[in-house]
């Protein structure tokens, strides 16, 4: 079942949470909808669930208008953040409420309620746990539960906002690779709000990042993060790295720092923003970039080697972040107080408000191209 949402605004007392938003979420798929606290994520959800009514536009299941359609006749199942189970309920009680509550032309036979309660037990991987009390459970085994319950229904959609957002990180994660493994096999239409970069990226076919009401971009998750279209995109996927400056005869320069930037024309102010991934650390100075950083911290932890610098004879709002590899930090055992330039391999320029970055690849240094 395919979700479309179109022109949808919504405003709670003056504050616009949504403006003008259309979006598709193709059938089947997992998308994310991703942004800060604020950016209208969870109101989107919630009248897409019919929790929530919009002031203007309508929303589509299929081919079907259901913006005025009950919450009960949507068939929608929900999450929520702090699973909502019933605590004199046991696991088994939880997971057939849904279907006990239906109305009795609707309502399956106790046997086969009680069949479907034993398959979703298994689903979870929760059997033993089928008389326990929410009390009596984890975190995880409680969220699992709380999605079983949500799916008891076989609704056409299933909606989850911030689903792991009260656990801790290797409950989450694990919960995140069980959730893509279950939509993996049974394929219903999934949309989960989050405002974790990695969840996001990680869990999902299509981001939607979200900000102050609006539809900031949307694309699969690699692409989201090789091609941000703004610089707020840049900025809340990650960690960035970013040099701002005035940009003359071909060089963006700030202080002691600069970077040449072949066959990109005109003097304006101008930032480059650049990944962790995209700029490598040397002793001195390459020929296309002299940008010096001293460093505050190395992290050995992770696949990689993590290193902090800040700018030296120049400023930027944040520290610099560098990956490097445990065989090179062995070799050239970089230390804190030490004094490196970054050397960029790819950069993103922006120049113009509003404008997309257009992308400058040293290795191939007579390109500049905008994002297509």
């Amino acid at each position: 079942m395919s979700i479309t949402v179109e022109n949808i605004s919504k405003n709670f007392s003056g504050f616009q949470a949504l403006d003008d938003v259309n979006l598709s979420f193709p059938e089947g798929q997992l998308t994310a909808l991703l942004g800060p606290s604020g950016s209208g994520k969870t109101t989107l959800l919630r009248i897409i669930a019919g929790l929530e009514s919009s002031d203007a536009g309508r929303i589509l299941f299929g081919d079907e208008d259901v913006s005025h359609q009950h919450v009960r006749d949507r068939n929608v199942g929900f999450v929520f953040q702090h699973y909502a189970l019933f605590k004199h309920m046991t696991v088994k009680e939880n997971i057939a409420f849904g279907l006990e509550s239906l109305p009795r032309r609707q309502r399956p036979p106790k046997q086969e309620i009680r069949q479907r309660v034993e398959k979703l037990l298994e689903m979870i991987q929760l059997p033993d746990l089928a008389n326990r009390y929410p009390t009596q459970l984890s975190g995880g085994q409680k969220q699992r539960v709380a999605l079983a319950r949500a799916l008891a229904t076989k609704p056409r959609i299933l909606l989850l906002d911030e689903p792991f957002g009260a656990l801790d990180a290797k409950v989450r994660k694990d919960l995140r690779r069980w959730l893509r493994a279950l939509h993996d096999e049974f394929h219903f239409t999934s949309i989960f709000v989050t405002h974790d970069q990695e969840e996001a990226l990680e869990l999902s076919d299509q981001v939607v990042v979200m900000s102050q009401g609006q539809v900031e971009q949307v694309n699969e998750p690699a692409a989201l993060y090789a091609r941000p279209e703004s610089r707020f995109v840049f900025d809340f996927l990650g960690h960035v790295n970013v040099l701002e400056g005035s940009l003359k005869n071909q060089k963006l320069t700030q202080g002691d720092a600069w970077v040449s930037l072949p066959s990109v024309q005109g003097d304006r102010e101008a930032q480059l923003y650049m990944r962790p991934h995209e700029v490598q650390l040397a002793r001195s100075p390459s020929a296309h970039a002299r940008l010096p950083l001293r460093i505050e911290s190395v992290s050995l932890i992770g696949s990689e080697v993590r290193i902090e610098l800040q700018p030296e004879g120049w400023h930027s709002n944040e520290l610099w972040e560098v990956g490097m590899s445990h065989n090179e930090f062995a070799r050239q055992a970089p230390a804190r107080g030490d004094l490196w330039y970054a050397v960029p391999d790819i950069g993103h320029l922006f120049t113009d408000a509003g404008s997309q970055p257009r992308t400058v690849d040293w290795h191939y240094p007579t390109t500049a191209t905008a994002h297509p």
